[in-house]
């Protein structure tokens, strides 16, 4: 892969959180509907919701990964580029408590970013969470998508977007493999940080703590792109040729 083509592909990730900091704060309307929800969830996956676990419980720790019934707090993205050669890659977040604020101006650096078909976007699962998740976000809050998401109805292959964990699976869709996974097995440094996915609501709600909500996106979209790097058979970014913009 050529330098200018790796220089085309906007690297991302999300943190959600469910849309109130507690299920009793949810209007009548969406809590009604939320139980609703949950009734297919037990019966779809028993294993994690049992006959003891109620609808509040069930709100409180999975709300944030449905669309409906959660919400974007952070968006960052990466970009790896060149400097004498040597590979750089800099890294900034799109967050805080207004979504449709964080959502437009993520928006406005994607009509920026993809005005060709070359230009692309990758992540991990980005095809099954992130993109949908952004582009139904985007709609509720009455926001006009870009271009490059304009997907309802496309064929597969006329959808370039890059997911790290469909190059991984080689055609083989059982399982999910998590990207702290890949940057295990392919020995890909990563920090030792204080947070994972499940705390994100947590620290956004009760320590509003947005900055280091955005450390830590910021540090999963580091990853993808060395992931991304080593499915293609190329070197690492060297960390200290790593930019987080704060």
């Amino acid at each position: 892969m050529q330098q200018n083509e790796l220089q085309k592909i906007m690297f991302l990730d999300i943190e959600t959180v469910p849309l109130t900091s507690d299920y009793s704060e949810l209007p009548d309307e969406l809590s009604h509907l939320w139980h609703d929800k949950f009734s297919i969830l037990q019966k779809r996956m028993p294993e994690k919701y049992n006959e003891d676990t109620t609808a509040a419980e069930a709100f409180n720790t999975s709300a944030g990964i449905y669309s409906e019934f959660g919400k974007i707090v952070c968006i960052s993205v990466g970009f790896i580029h060149f400097q004498d050669n040597e590979m750089n890659f800099r890294t900034k977040s799109f967050s805080g408590k207004d979504e449709k604020l964080l959502l437009s101006d993520f928006l406005e650096l994607i009509n920026k970013f993809c005005v060709t078909k070359e230009q692309t976007l990758c992540g991990h699962n980005i095809k099954e969470f992130d993109i949908p998740f952004i582009c139904r976000r985007s709609l509720i809050n009455g926001l006009e998508l870009p271009l490059i998401f304009q997907i309802s109805g496309k064929k597969p292959w006329e959808i370039n977007f890059i997911d790290t964990l469909e190059l991984w699976k080689f055609g083989d869709y059982k399982n999910y493999t998590a990207l702290k996974l890949l940057t295990a097995v392919f020995g890909i440094p990563t920090p030792k940080d204080d947070i994972d996915g499940s705390q994100v609501a947590n620290v956004f709600y009760k320590e509003n703590d947005i900055e280091r909500i955005s450390l830590y996106c910021q540090k999963d979209v580091l990853a993808t792109a060395q992931v991304f790097l080593r499915l293609n058979g190329l070197e690492l970014i060297k960390s200290n040729n790593i930019q987080f913009i704060r």
